[in-house]
């Protein structure tokens, strides 16, 4: 067996069983409490940056399959699991998630306290950490490397997984995942569709899988892609899509949002679409203590007082105090009463700090995607 070892900032250092990529990596540490979905959360490009802690406690029993991907790639940093499963029992697996990991240079550890670590992150909030898995690794080295990484704050991240061209998406999702929720659409294939412009700040496959199963044909553009580029597309409507890191370090999605809004378009934005909007508006965000990552975190709508049960996955929320007259909060979070949903008053733009289209968590917000598509269509008739 070779030893993993695991060190923090503040000099915690945990060692386990090294699986995955033999390499040592740095990043910011966070954990995640979803119960399933370890390979979505793995490709989840919002991850960029960011070494993940299941808090579920066996991981790896289900494999890997390309179905389940949400980007071309792992964007995790690093993973740190409580009992790696050592069979893969699942009809639809093609590779175990060891094999996965070390194909995508990804380091892990096993065999770990995830559950006094997440306290730990809890109680002191997100952290530098170092993680080694090659036979070598040098605790107190660690140590440093953690203390010493420069971290996200201000980084630009979105241009190291956004797109790097313009193109249509056509994929959609499977209608058998999906019947079970109520107004699921049911769409005549030669039924006329609602043409979105998604910016891609690191955007998960379901989300544009959502958009073209509600009715929306999406073309998908780069996140540094200006106003005037998208408006040359003729959309009907523009959606911001989530993505990794500070908002600050995204200036010029911000310029290119404030530019949109003046034309009246519907917007909808998603997670980091939804600090970009705040951010256009001339409001501030602000770093969470240990962010919100995980398939249930209970939202509450204001206008209905219904609460719905969401996956979530961001380190930053938009202060709402310093938002404008024409901006009013929408949903509140139960956990810590922080900023979960905005809408503009004088026009058809609303965001969401959470993610309606799941993969992994509940369905419970997916009407979103259906409320979006319906502003739009009203929207383009009244045009």
């Amino acid at each position: 067996m070779t030893t993993a070892v695991l060190a923090l900032e503040d000099g915690t250092i945990l060692k386990g069983r090294a699986f995955g990529a033999r390499t040592t990596t740095v990043a910011e540490i966070v954990f995640n409490t979803s119960m399933t979905g370890y390979q979505e959360i793995l490709t989840d490009p919002s991850y960029h940056g960011q070494m993940v802690v299941m808090t579920a406690s066996h991981i790896g029993n289900v494999g890997v399959n390309p179905e389940d991907v949400e980007s071309h790639r792992p964007w995790v940093q690093g993973f740190i699991v409580r009992d790696l499963s050592p069979e893969v029992s699942n009809w639809r697996a093609t590779q175990s998630l060891p094999d996965y990991l070390a194909q995508h240079g990804v380091p892990a550890i096993a065999e770990v306290d995830t559950r006094a670590l997440t306290l730990h992150l809890r109680e002191r909030g997100v952290m530098h950490a170092a993680l080694s898995t090659e036979p070598d690794a040098n605790p107190a080295a660690l140590v440093r490397m953690a203390q010493e990484w420069e971290g996200l704050e201000g980084r630009d991240l979105v241009q190291e997984v956004t797109s790097r061209d313009i193109h249509p998406w056509e994929e959609t999702s499977r209608p058998a995942w999906y019947r079970h929720l109520p107004g699921a659409p049911d769409l005549n294939p030669l039924q006329e569709r609602v043409h979105v412009v998604a910016y891609d700040f690191g955007v998960k496959y379901n989300i544009l899988r959502r958009l073209t199963a509600h009715g929306a044909r999406v073309t998908v553009v780069p996140a540094h892609t200006s106003a005037e580029e998208v408006l040359a597309l003729n959309p009907d409507g523009i959606f911001l899509s989530n993505g990794p890191g500070d908002p600050a370090g995204v200036p010029y999605a911000a310029q290119a949002v404030a530019a949109l809004l003046e034309t009246g378009l519907p917007m909808f934005g998603i997670c980091l679409g939804q600090q970009i909007l705040g951010l256009a508006l001339g409001a501030r965000t602000y770093k969470l203590k240990f962010g919100h990552h995980g398939g249930n975190h209970p939202v509450q709508d204001v206008t209905t007082g219904i609460v719905q049960i969401t996956a979530q996955n961001h380190n930053y929320a938009v202060d709402p105090d310093t938002l404008p007259g024409h901006a009013r909060v929408t949903h509140w979070n139960l956990n810590d009463q922080t900023v979960e949903g905005l809408a503009l008053t004088d026009r058809p733009v609303f965001s969401v700090q959470y993610h309606p289209e799941a993969s992994p968590g509940p369905h419970d917000a997916d009407y979103l995607f259906g409320r979006f598509i319906e502003i739009v269509k009203a929207h383009r008739t009244s045009r």
